[in-house]
């Protein structure tokens, strides 16, 4: 099997061992939910998230491709018709690119390699589209991600696929393996946080509470 076929592959404890070495070492620009990610002792189940949801109706929307952004309007349909409602996205395979910020998409022409059309230009996006578009672009404005985060939704990256696909498209910005990991992970959208698996997410949304949603 290729990379992407491998989200779960790696061992629990060599990620830990990883995000042990960001907290002895550091690693400037990492967002501060980068950094509580990553806070859990090696052993442990993994960091707290995605925390306690109160809200009546809470829902998870897995999000393993990008679709034109039909994952993002999932959860917004969700969201539309409950007065008292939670959502949770879990991005991993190959919908990881929405959680990672514009500088990136260029870089390591994330648009090209995904087949990822830019709605604003028509060509493939070399800035992510579904973070902060001008007003009309996508289908409802209410479908960006900025939007979604500044309703509540919490939002999570799966940290196998962001090595797998940073691995990938290195070659695109002539850096190592290692070192678009690491430029990625600081490039991940502030307020989503990186978790140790996508399906680890998977399943300690359904465990908090929500419903499950296919994303893809």
């Amino acid at each position: 099997m290729g990379d992407l076929d491998r989200e779960d592959s790696t061992p629990r404890r060599s990620f830990f061992g990883r995000m042990a070495a960001v907290a002895v070492f550091g690693l400037s620009g990492l967002s501060p939910t980068l950094l509580r990610a990553q806070a859990a002792a090696p052993g442990s189940d993994g960091p707290d998230w995605p925390g306690k949801l109160t809200a009546r109706h809470r829902q998870l929307t897995d999000v393993f491709e990008i679709d034109n952004g039909a994952p993002l309007a999932f959860t917004q349909n969700f969201l539309a018709p409950n007065d008292s409602a939670m959502a949770v996205i879990v991005f991993r395979h190959r919908g990881l690119p929405f959680a990672i910020g514009s500088a990136m998409w260029a870089k390591y022409k994330i648009g090209e390699a995904f087949k990822i059309i830019d709605p604003e230009t028509k060509a493939a996006a070399v800035k992510n589209p579904f973070f902060q578009p001008k007003p009309g672009v996508l289908n409802s404005d209410e479908t960006a991600i900025d939007r979604l985060l500044a309703k509540g939704t919490v939002m999570g990256a799966c940290n196998i696929a962001l090595h797998a696909q940073s691995k990938r498209l290195a070659g695109n910005a002539g850096v190592s393996a290692e070192e678009a990991a690491k430029e990625w992970a600081a490039n991940v959208i502030p307020g989503i946080t990186i978790i140790p698996s996508g399906t680890w997410g998977v399943n300690r949304a359904q465990e908090a509470g929500c419903t499950y949603c296919a994303g893809g």
